[in-house]
């Protein structure tokens, strides 16, 4: 008897997406997008496919990143539905390897995780605002909390019928660290902005003392900030607590345990101060 395997559906948000992608770009008259403004870019008109698989092929800067995606945000907000497809279909590798990542540990969610990925996504190449840097990681960032809210509602409400009795390995974080820090900050573990600090330093191409100057405050500082968040997810990935569902209740708990020391004693100065940065870095 062959192997079961998990059939992938034919229809969902982001292969439909995908097909009126390849309608928009075909032959005779593909959409075309003008990359000369764009540093990095070839200094010529391109179809929006040549664009995306030129994206996939090539590393570019955070500057070229920038000025390409407020360039497509502006003609999907001003230019009609022809540009918000074609901009949805630049992005679609990234939020189809996404959305598999969300749904790889509920594959029941994987038709809404899509549909949410694209819904976010949507979202913020809409509303969100054009001027700060790293703006294809911020709609990233949305096009993900989105999705996974799905899973986290409906995480943890069935158990599957062969589950053994007695106690058992905890199940790891899966996924990207991106998907990690995501659910550290969904836990209120850490703020999205330090989340999005470590995901664009640590992954990402940005410099800490770019984001720095950005934000007022001296790298010094901001390393500081990175590194008690890093070490507040280390500490919660080695006791299991990004794994599964998250507990009601655990920002609080998370937070008790950032400011109290494991031998006892007074608490640290840098950990006592960790609790108001998560409050008030927004």
């Amino acid at each position: 008897m062959a192997p079961t395997t998990h059939a992938t559906p034919t229809h969902t948000a982001l292969s439909t997406a995908e097909k009126a992608f390849e309608l928009l770009t075909c032959e005779p008259a593909p959409l075309m997008f003008d990359a000369r403004p764009v540093p990095g870019l070839p200094d010529r008109p391109l179809p929006l496919d040549e664009l995306r698989t030129l994206l996939l092929g090539e590393h570019h800067s955070s500057d070229t990143t920038d000025v390409l995606w407020r360039q497509l945000a502006h003609h999907a907000r001003e230019w009609g539905p022809a540009w918000v497809v074609g901009a949805i279909g630049v992005a679609l590798p990234a939020l189809t390897h996404l959305a598999a990542r969300i749904s790889r540990g509920s594959r029941r969610h994987a038709d809404d995780v899509d549909s949410e990925v694209l819904a976010g996504f949507l979202d913020a190449l809409r509303t969100a605002d054009l001027a700060p840097p790293r703006l294809w990681l911020r709609l990233c960032w949305a096009a993900w909390r989105a999705a996974v809210a799905v899973v986290k509602v409906d995480d943890g409400e069935e158990l599957p019928p062969d589950l053994a009795t007695g106690s058992r390995t905890p199940r790891m974080p899966y996924g990207h660290p991106d998907l990690l820090l995501g659910r550290a900050a969904a836990a209120g573990l850490i703020t999205p902005d330090t989340a999005e600090l470590i995901s664009a330093t640590r992954f990402g191409d940005a410099l800490i003392e770019h984001l720095a100057g950005e934000q007022g405050v001296t790298a010094p500082a901001l390393r500081m900030r990175r590194r008690r968040a890093e070490h507040l997810v280390a500490a919660a990935v080695s006791r299991g607590d990004l794994s599964g569902p998250i507990p009601s209740g655990y920002r609080a708990q998370a937070l008790t345990m950032a400011v109290e020391p494991s031998g006892g004693g007074a608490p640290r100065r840098e950990n006592r101060k960790e609790p108001r940065r998560a409050s008030s870095a927004r």
